[in-house]
């Protein structure tokens, strides 16, 4: 919901800037607090405010509920306003570097005049960061690599974030009288980790009645250019938006095209052309006598050419061609084909809500179980599970059992230490259904230690799965250095999964080394790592990592029924082998 988005973005911004100003930090916590609770929101937050019921997020009291309607009203808040005009101009462009945090970007400011990241870069590239005070060489070189990665970056948005928005564009042009036929291409049908843009197919009877309710939506703030078959519009945020009307006759080649992969219609043009025929937007058409043989349906265009269709998601010219000539196309595994969510917070650490109401959202989602995973006791900036309280909190999970259907779990998500060892005794780990063990500290080792610390944390019996793998955050931290084909053996070697981390800003695993762990017997565990009941509805997003990585339901631990769960969590060394 690009409101509830808008709305978190310029909480946190206050808190960076109220951080800046040297505010108490209980005001700057409770902003970034409110930051969160609406970002988590599953409906959108102009209708909470209508409803009166701002107030009752738990996280949003009278001051910041005035602000969010003053948003909600006129697209601003006059807090924020006011605070930005009384800093030097530019700080939140240099906050957007990673490393780069309220105070250093005041620091940088101070110190050296920049106020933009083009002179920051020439600043850094010129050496003049590490003299400063709490800089140093090392900070300066990854200030220029945080730099570079917003640049590769640029233009493109994260999929869990462009999705719904997508999604509420295709619904308009569903409703809309006349259409036959309408959906997604291009890279979000192919479910990519980031997207330049949104694409949109349809064939209709009625096209411009199409093209004014796409033009005419609600997330539309301009409209670029508009015709009988195509229009093109920025929405709210700047992102651009596509539409295409084709003829009901050659709506499946044009979707087989638009969806792409560029490198993956290169590959299927050239086998047209071995058959003597040729393959275009309009239809598969054979070479001798112009003739059209297949267009309407996408099955049709593969078949055309001696193929069975292949899944949008496996279209990157990647061994997919291959594979279906061989009759090896994986059945990828599916939504409805995941049983429970294995990675869960709650307000017992650094997530929004009581167990019971995470429960109770995973139950409405028709899951068998649920594992509850709050942090472990060393990681202090996310109010990590003490020893004592751990024990208090499996006694309460164990009290729970099965509630309406679903049976709950209790687990941990232990930190992995600098040298390998684990956050909490082996007694204690012991005692829980599952333990993801994951690094949150220490990014920067080099590739050796990091690679032997994860590897001697697989190495525990107690480990089930490793979490959120590489470490990376999407357009705001890099991958950790790091051997991913030696984990991977590690994993194999010792019976653990590695997780697929759904997260929007995380997926991590990436679908290549999602695929890495499939060929290696490696089980890979989908888990949404949600702080918030609408986080729970991030498991699609993961499941699209899985499925680009060529992934059956058989290569996913939380397929399975809660009885295999616990049979392959409980057995001995080899416990997540297949079965």
């Amino acid at each position: 919901m690009p409101r509830n988005r808008a709305i978190a973005e310029r909480l946190s911004l206050i808190a960076d800037l109220l951080e800046i100003k040297g505010e108490s930090v209980f005001r700057v916590n409770a902003y970034r607090r409110a930051a969160r609770a609406i970002e988590g929101l599953t409906e959108d937050v102009a209708g909470v405010a209508a409803r009166g019921a701002l107030t009752e997020i738990q996280g949003i009291g009278k001051s910041t509920a005035e602000k969010i309607e003053e948003f909600i009203a006129t697209g601003t808040m006059q807090a924020y306003e006011e605070l930005a005009s009384s800093l030097p101009p530019g700080l939140a462009d240099l906050m957007a570097v990673p490393d780069v945090g309220p105070k250093t970007a005041l620091l940088l400011h101070e110190h050296l005049g920049v106020s933009t990241i083009d002179e920051l870069e020439a600043a850094a590239s010129a050496g003049r960061v590490r003299d400063l005070p709490r800089m140093g060489e090392k900070t300066e070189a990854n200030i220029l690599k945080g730099i570079a990665m917003l640049r590769r970056s640029a233009g493109r948005q994260l999929l869990g974030m462009v999705l719904p928005i997508a999604e509420e564009l295709l619904r308009v042009v569903r409703e809309t009288p006349g259409v036959e036929r309408a959906d997604l291409a291009g890279s979000l049908r192919r479910g990519k980790e980031t997207v330049g843009d949104i694409d949109i197919l349809a064939t209709s009877r009625s096209p411009r009645k199409v093209m004014e309710a796409f033009t005419g939506a609600g997330q539309v703030e301009e409209v670029v250019a508009t015709g009988p078959t195509k229009s093109s519009v920025v929405l709210q945020g700047g992102l651009r938006a596509d539409l295409r009307v084709v003829k009901p006759a050659a709506y499946g080649a044009a979707l087989q095209y638009f969806t792409g992969s560029k490198e993956h219609n290169v590959v299927l043009r050239e086998r047209a052309v071995r058959l003597g025929l040729k393959v275009n937007e309009y239809g598969v058409w054979r070479v001798r006598d112009d003739r059209r043989v297949a267009a309407r349906d996408e099955e049709k265009v593969y078949a055309a050419v001696g193929l069975p269709w292949i899944p949008p998601e496996m279209r990157e010219d990647q061994g997919e061609f291959a594979a279906a000539e061989e009759g090896r196309l994986p059945r990828l595994v599916r939504a409805e084909e995941i049983r429970g969510d294995l990675h869960v917070h709650t307000d017992w650490s650094d997530g929004s809500e009581p167990v019971e109401a995470m429960v109770g959202a995973a139950t409405r989602r028709g899951y068998d179980y649920i594992c509850i995973t709050d942090h472990s006791q060393s990681l202090k900036i996310a109010r990590g599970v003490s020893e004592g309280d751990l024990r208090d909190n499996i006694a309460h999970v164990r009290g729970l059992g099965e509630r309406g259907g679903i049976e709950v779990l209790i687990g941990t998500e232990c930190d992995i230490l600098a040298d390998g060892s684990l956050d909490y005794p082996d007694d204690l780990l012991a005692e829980l259904d599952l333990v993801i063990a994951s690094v949150h500290t220490r990014f920067r080792m080099d590739r050796g230690q990091m690679t032997a610390r994860i590897v001697k944390a697989l190495e525990s019996e107690r480990v089930h799965v490793l979490g959120h793998p590489t470490g990376r955050l999407l357009g705001a931290r890099d991958p950790y250095e790091l051997e991913i084909e030696e984990v991977v053996r590690a994993a194999a070697r010792t019976g653990t999964a590695l997780e697929i981390n759904a997260a929007p800003e995380r997926l991590d695993l990436r679908d290549s080394h999602a695929r890495l762990a499939k060929e290696h017997g490696v089980l890979v565990a989908i888990g949404t790592d949600a702080h918030t009941i609408g986080q729970l509805g991030n498991m699609g997003f993961g499941v699209s990592v899985a499925r680009r990585g060529w992934l059956e339901a058989a290569d996913v631990l939380n397929t399975r029924p809660l009885k295999r769960l616990r049979e392959l969590l409980r057995s001995e060394r080899g416990r997540r082998r297949r079965g």
